[in-house]
């Protein structure tokens, strides 16, 4: 049957040898390979020279022409080339070890010539292997699934590293193609689990690595093998040199995006690395060493102001991609199931819960997380799918991360980052478009709108609303990185580019300052802001301006100041000293003297007061009283008691002589008394008087009495007194003890009581 399509590992094909005979040869044989020579590759060059340059796009062309030479090859020819050619895997392996990534800075094509090259080689390189992990091209083309399999692995066309660097370098906006031949690799041979399996350390190692050559320690190290006093330190952060420091954050920065890449486009291999406790140690490691590269950053004094920018890029890109790489553990571990309903969706929210819990010692990495990620949506997501959450652990949670961030504080504001960027080259160059706009053109905010512009065209400028403690975080992180500069230039720098740390940085580095700012003094000091008043000068007090006022008085009459008791006085005279009554009393008997008419001598005239103010004479006041009443009639006046002592008193009992003792025993019992305190019995009755006639309007019945007490024990009780005694001992939940009765009922009904 001529027609049936054979597969090409039991294809067999004729060919003559080198005598001429003909013979028939596996159609995967090694002789059937071309002798060509693959290059290596060679990264580009940063700053070289022209020969240099020409040099890497000769070598690029060699072996572009070489990749596309392989990919014309027809199904048979093709395999056996990829298999028994070794100048091919080793060009196809330099390449993803040296070809630079998106987050390198410095290796990026810096003209259009190199970038074109570049271009090209890298789409050949990845559809070679896009080829290589497609075993079936066509119905007539195509290799058994069981000799697939058995190829790529055992001739190791495919690893664990070769699939990470193939992620990192393709993935962007080759991500869902990338995903399929990935996914095909490792459906077609399951080997490459167990291979993830035993990788997985390995790569956990690698942050291990990064914190002992920090001379660090990560937690979960520490409190498994405590560090010996004598035992060897790596070398301190502040001792290393700058090229070392420069290695240190490249190698972290590649691992994190290769691995963030891979599980980004692989997502299934989230469980290996979750079963590993891989989220632990990415948490541990980023609370130890971030910081601490942090400070470096700040405190390096590089020669080489735009290697100290690549340096800071990458440390924050590395931070930003282990946030990222907890972020999609714990999405395809945890929430992913969750949103999906499986079985185990109790199981998941209960491991979710875990790991955010585990987060609360770690504050720097919490905030970091919670910043990009909020742990309150994830949290609010679980109350939907599982609405009886403990809402006590979840409360506490929440109350852990608030805590966090308190206490981490306001951190420094810095450029505006893409929820998903590419890579920080992407966004440096955003801020320099940002910044550097065509004449005519209005210039744009850290958010792509235009600033906005007044009636005559000038920019507004931007009102400062960040409060004095955000101001003095962001210009000391320009100051950190930029020391030898003036508080005062980097305020004015601030304040032209509306606050941006990051674009003030670019700028001053790239000498791409306004007009306005390049003719500053760059160490120009801060000016002193106006000094607060003194309390003093503001003081206002009721006591101002008097004989006391030391604030105002540089001289004061201390003989009139003392403390205690005056000396040379006695507390007895000083008792009996009753002055300042009899000054009252002078005082009140001039309101005795009420002249009702005023006798003129002959010859005198009342003049007439030009200040009486005649505003209500129209309002005839007492015009319709009586002419014999009078105020005093109805209120005579009064000498206050303190004051009727003396000659004052004499008279009333002068006056009061004069009546009969009838009339006084009448009169002292009609007198209603301005009683202080008046008598609790009276009040009693009055307020049970009120009580009574308010029961009785709204109908109340008063209870009839209790017979709980009933006959003495032994003589019988009568039913009222049996139904009071049992309505008491079923409502003594009223009181004290609640549910005292009822709780016991149920006790001796489960049997937990002996009857």
């Amino acid at each position: 049957m001529a027609g049936v399509p054979v597969p090409l590992d039991e294809h067999q094909v004729t060919e003559f040898d080198s005598s001429g005979l003909e013979c028939t040869l596996p159609a995967l044989h090694p002789k059937r390979i071309t002798e060509r020579l693959f290059l290596p590759y060679t990264p580009p060059p940063a700053e070289g020279s022209v020969a240099e340059l020409e040099e890497f796009l000769e070598q690029a062309r060699f072996i572009t022409e070489d990749l596309e030479w392989l990919l014309a090859l027809p199904h048979d020819l093709f395999w056996c080339q990829v298999v028994f050619d070794e100048s091919l895997q080793r060009c196809l392996d330099s390449y993803l070890q040296l070809a630079p990534r998106s987050s390198d800075v410095s290796g990026l094509p810096s003209s259009p010539a190199l970038a074109e090259v570049q271009s090209a080689l890298h789409r050949a390189v990845f559809m070679t292997f896009l080829r290589m992990a497609t075993y079936k091209e066509s119905k007539e083309h195509f290799l058994t699934a069981s000799a697939f399999k058995e190829i790529i692995y055992d001739n190791f066309l495919f690893d664990i590293p070769k699939i990470m660097d193939l992620c990192v370098l393709f993935g962007k906006g080759n991500s869902h193609l990338l995903h399929k031949m990935i996914e095909n690799i490792f459906t077609q041979q399951p080997s490459y689990y167990n291979d993830l399996e035993e990788a997985i350390p390995t790569v956990s190692q690698v942050f291990e690595s990064i914190l002992e050559r920090c001379g660090l320690q990560s937690g979960s190290t520490a409190a498994v093998e405590p560090m010996k006093l004598n035992a060897h330190r790596g070398p301190d952060l502040s001792s290393m040199v700058q090229q070392e420091l420069s290695d240190l954050l490249v190698y972290l920065c590649d691992s994190t995006s290769t691995i963030h890449a891979f599980l980004e486009i692989f997502p299934q291999a989230c469980s290996s690395f979750y079963s590993h406790g891989f989220i632990s140690r990415l948490s541990s490691f980023y609370e130890s060493a971030v910081p601490e590269l942090e400070k470096v950053a700040r405190k390096a004094t590089f020669d080489d102001k735009g290697l100290l920018m690549e340096l800071w890029l990458r440390l924050s890109h590395s931070c930003r991609r282990i946030v990222d790489t907890v972020h999609l553990l714990l999405h395809h571990t945890c929430l992913q199931p969750i949103l999906e309903g499986g079985d185990n969706i109790q199981k998941c929210a209960e491991e979710l819960l875990q790991n955010f819990t585990s987060f609360l010692p770690e504050k720097r990495f919490l905030c970091d997380y919670n910043e990009q990620f909020p742990i309150v949506d994830d949290i609010s997501l679980l109350q939907q799918a599982l609405p009886l959450i403990d809402e006590t652990r979840t409360s506490y949670l929440l109350q852990g991360v608030q805590s966090a961030v308190d206490s981490i504080g306001t951190r420094r504001l810095e450029a505006p980052v893409q929820k998903r960027e590419d890579s920080l080259w992407t966004l440096t160059q955003q801020a320099q478009k940002t910044e550097l706009q065509p004449e005519g053109q209005p210039k744009q905010q850290a958010g792509g709108q235009p600033a906005a512009q007044n009636s005559d065209g000038a920019q507004k400028k931007q009102v400062c609303s960040l409060s004095t403690a955000e101001l003095e975080s962001l210009l000391s992180s320009v100051k950190d990185l930029l020391p030898d500069l003036g508080e005062g230039f980097l305020l004015a720098c601030l304040e032209e580019y509306d606050y941006n740390s990051a674009v003030v940085i670019n700028n001053i580095l790239e000498e791409r300052l306004s007009p306005s700012l390049s003719s500053l003094d760059r160490s120009m000091p801060r000016v002193p802001s106006d000094p607060l008043p003194e309390l003093l000068d503001h003081r206002s007090n009721v006591f101002d301006d008097d004989e006391f006022d030391i604030f105002r008085r540089n001289q004061v009459d201390m003989s009139r100041i003392w403390k205690g008791r005056r000396k040379g006085e006695s507390a007895k005279e000083m008792l009996n000293d009753k002055r300042h009554i009899e000054d009252q009393r002078k005082r009140y008997q001039s309101y005795e003297t009420v002249v009702d008419e005023v006798s003129l001598e002959p010859g005198e005239s009342l003049d007439y007061e030009d200040e009486y103010d005649d505003t209500y004479d129209m309002n005839q006041v007492g015009a319709n009283d009586l002419d014999q009443d009078s105020l005093l009639r109805w209120r005579p006046f009064t000498v206050p008691q303190i004051l009727r002592q003396g000659h004052r008193a004499e008279e009333e009992e002068e006056v009061s002589g004069e009546d009969t003792e009838e009339e006084r025993g009448h009169n002292q019992n009609n007198v209603q008394r301005d009683q202080f305190v008046q008598d609790p019995a009276v009040l009693r009755e009055r307020a049970e008087a009120r009580r009574a006639a308010m029961q009785q309007r709204r109908g109340y019945r008063p209870e009839r009495p209790s017979h709980v007490v009933g006959q003495p024990k032994g003589q019988g009780q009568s039913q009222e007194t049996v139904l009071d005694r049992r309505k008491k001992e079923s409502n003594k939940s009223r009181g004290a003890n609640h549910n005292r009765r009822s709780l016991a009922d149920r006790k001796k009904n489960k049997g937990m009581i002996p009857i």
